[in-house]
């Protein structure tokens, strides 16, 4: 927590501490646990993904501040965290896009699910897009730093950067959900 800043600290406990929604291998609701209880636990909890892209079809990308639990410093190809428990996928993929992006009051388009496990992440995971030509309102306990580029751009950045491996996962399912 060297270097962090108080509201990071601040962030961090608070969200370690979230009521998760937890769930079993077929994503059937086992009630809720603290977020840091499933990741230490390698217990399976919900999450959202959503990919912003704007009308020239160009992807928001954004570097995750270093006061995050998994993957700190790396880039994200989607908006997104994890369901709260009573929440649906669907209402976590919009406060989450509040959350870390400042988007709101927009339709999003569902792509499917996935399950995602690796040590310290393992998740039931709804995908979703949408597009947004608006100003993007970095959360800065979250987002270090965001900006859209081409989808040629991002596949060579993912080439040479560090990326989030769950919302590589999310952005090859939409891939494949596109005409």
């Amino acid at each position: 927590m060297d270097g962090w800043s108080p509201r990071e600290v601040a962030h961090r406990a608070a969200s370690d501490s979230e009521m998760i929604a937890w769930v079993d291998e077929q994503d059937h609701s086992l009630g809720g646990l603290p977020r840091e209880q499933l990741r230490s636990r390698g217990l399976i909890g919900r999450g959202t993904f959503v990919l912003l892209l704007n009308g020239q079809g160009e992807l928001c990308v954004h570097r995750r501040t270093l006061s995050k639990a998994i993957y700190p410093g790396y880039w994200d190809v989607a908006a997104g965290g994890m369901v709260l428990m009573g929440e649906t996928y669907l209402d976590s993929a919009h406060r989450e896009l509040e959350e870390e992006l400042g988007v709101t009051g927009i339709e999003l388009n569902k792509h499917g699910r996935f399950f995602f496990s690796e040590p310290g992440n393992r998740l039931w995971c709804a995908v979703y897009s949408t597009v947004f030509d608006g100003p993007l309102r970095l959360q800065p306990e979250e987002v270090a730093e965001a900006c859209f580029l081409p989808l040629e751009a991002v596949h060579e950045k993912i080439a040479r950067e560090p990326f989030c491996p769950d919302s590589l996962q999310a952005l090859q399912l939409y891939l494949a959900s596109l005409p």
